[in-house]
């Protein structure tokens, strides 16, 4: 019961902090819609699946000790990270109303962004692979080293559909209706400064 509590109440203070994935949920709530932000978070849930996955295999470990593959990967993170917030940055005002603005992105394709935001965050590899190894158990058994998985993975999918909840309620969206442009820029700035702090901090240090 003590390791669940502990996996509970980090994993819990570890969602809430701000991120790349609260920067895309919020933008994609705000810009587009409710239903954009909300599978941003499923997409984000499965991220972490990725990373619980290769922990659970050992790899976790691997790459964790492993500097150049440490940084090959934090540096694929921080490029695609700048990427998306210079295509942010680069938006145009949006014409018409909010709701025509929503085929902006697919289904799919708030599904990808917050899957590839979150698989290809290191800081996530660092959080999992260290609760993994300082607070599980060495004995506990797979099927609750799974369990802990999914409580990860199904916390985050909570907590940022919470968030796009409250970002794309239609009283928010309409007062936001000819910012769009501006918050897009705005969380640009975020992704792009994330991705740059990213890749000059040293996450394994």
């Amino acid at each position: 019961m003590a390791e669940w509590l502990a996996v509970i109440t980090i994993t819990i203070f570890a969602v809430i902090s701000p991120g790349p994935d609260f920067a895309m949920v919020s933008r994609n709530s705000l810009s587009l819609s409710r239903r954009a932000g909300i599978l941003t978070a499923f997409g984000i849930g499965a991220g972490v699946l990725v990373h619980v996955s290769y922990t659970l295999l050992g790899i976790g470990v691997l790459i964790r000790e492993t500097p150049a593959l440490f940084d090959i990967l934090k540096l694929v993170g921080a490029a695609y990270l700048v990427w998306l917030g210079a295509k942010m940055l680069f938006s145009r005002k949006a014409e018409g109303p909010i709701a025509g603005n929503e085929t902006a992105l697919s289904d799919l394709g708030a599904l990808r962004i917050g899957f590839l935001t979150n698989a290809l965050n290191p800081k996530t590899t660092i959080f999992i692979v260290s609760l993994f190894m300082q607070v599980v158990n060495g004995d506990t058994p797979l099927t609750t080293r799974i369990a802990y998985g999914l409580f990860i993975s199904l916390s985050h999918v909570v907590w940022f559909s919470a968030v796009s909840l409250f970002f794309g309620a239609p009283p928010i969206q309409q007062r936001i209706f000819g910012l769009r442009h501006w918050i897009d820029r705005i969380f640009g700035v975020f992704l792009v400064g994330f991705g740059i702090a990213l890749a000059v901090t040293d996450l394994a240090a």
